[in-house]
């Protein structure tokens, strides 16, 4: 009986992975199949082609995909240290009193919709920025050489630097949380030595408290890159949604993977258009599939290093 119920349990759970790899691979052809006309048509010079023009028929992904990876890079840039900070003071600094109110305040910013923030980003957030942060970047960063292009043109408060940075507030919860955790899991013994050597805080995160848990640290910045990557309300409300590649500043509006495909699938023609924004969602696919395999050859190189100076 008890070797006819390891068997059951063994085949359940191999069915169960097996359904998963069907799943991912009913989705690569379904998508491949449903944008295959525009592959066809444009080929690798979708990729490369700023123009959208469903009238003309004539479709290029490069405003979307450079919007998609601007703002997801602008969330990576603000919340990552920020992610770290905060976990940082949880586990390391905190008093005990704060830790379990703070923690759950945090854990809420997770579960607020992503249309809230979006509504809120375009209705309070973006008038502050306008009138505040942006001319401050121009005034200070706008005038440094190549980097100030980056801040130039008009305050408008919308574009792709406001979207960036709704996105690094969405995703600083999953982030911070997932570090939390982490951190909290390393052994106490170790970070007690290690304070009984000498060490600052500092030295025994960044020496004892990292190492121990890179994994899981990398693990929660690709968890908040995947969502920055894939958000699509937060990003629609404040990112200008505009299919327009004339300036490189932040400021500007734009367009991402995400925000055309809410905008424009359920009134899209059958055919070429439909076939080219089932073409983005083949290539936002292909995106964060390349930055979960970027992730894992990261976290073998850590380990082999790690090897290596033992």
């Amino acid at each position: 009986m008890t070797k006819l119920g390891d068997r059951l349990f063994s085949g359940v759970a191999r069915s169960f992975a097996v359904l998963t790899l069907v799943l991912l691979a009913g989705i690569i052809v379904a998508l491949t199949v449903a944008s295959w006309p525009s592959i066809q048509a444009y080929g690798i010079g979708f990729l490369f082609s700023p123009e959208w023009n469903p009238p003309m028929e004539k479709f290029g992904a490069l405003v979307p995909v450079y919007g998609t990876l601007v703002t997801a890079l602008i969330a990576l840039v603000i919340a990552v240290p920020v992610s770290f900070g905060i976990a940082l003071f949880l586990t390391e600094l905190s008093p005990r009193w704060l830790r379990r109110p703070l923690g759950t305040a945090i854990e809420l910013l997770a579960a607020i919709p992503s249309i809230v923030y979006g509504m809120w980003g375009l209705l309070v957030f973006a008038p502050i920025f306008a009138q505040y942060v942006q001319p401050a970047l121009q005034n200070t960063l706008g005038h440094l050489p190549l980097i100030g292009r980056l801040f130039a043109g008009p305050p408008l408060g919308i574009g792709l630097l406001c979207a960036g940075v709704i996105l690094a507030i969405m995703i600083i919860p999953y982030i911070a949380s997932v570090m939390r955790d982490v951190f909290e899991v390393t052994p106490a013994m170790l970070k007690e030595s290690a304070y009984g050597l000498g060490c600052t805080t500092w030295e025994v995160v960044w020496r004892v408290v990292l190492p121990y848990t890179k994994t899981g640290v990398v693990g929660g910045v690709m968890l908040g890159l995947g969502r920055a990557l894939g958000e699509t309300m937060a990003v629609t409300f404040v990112i200008g949604n505009t299919n327009f590649l004339s300036t490189a500043s932040l400021f500007a509006p734009g367009n991402s993977i995400t925000s055309a495909l809410a905008n424009e699938f359920a009134e899209a023609d059958p055919g070429l258009h439909t076939a080219a924004l089932m073409e983005l969602g083949l290539i936002l696919f292909v995106i964060t599939l390349c930055v979960l395999v970027v992730s894992k050859l990261l976290l073998q190189r850590l380990s082999k290093g790690e090897g290596g100076r033992s």
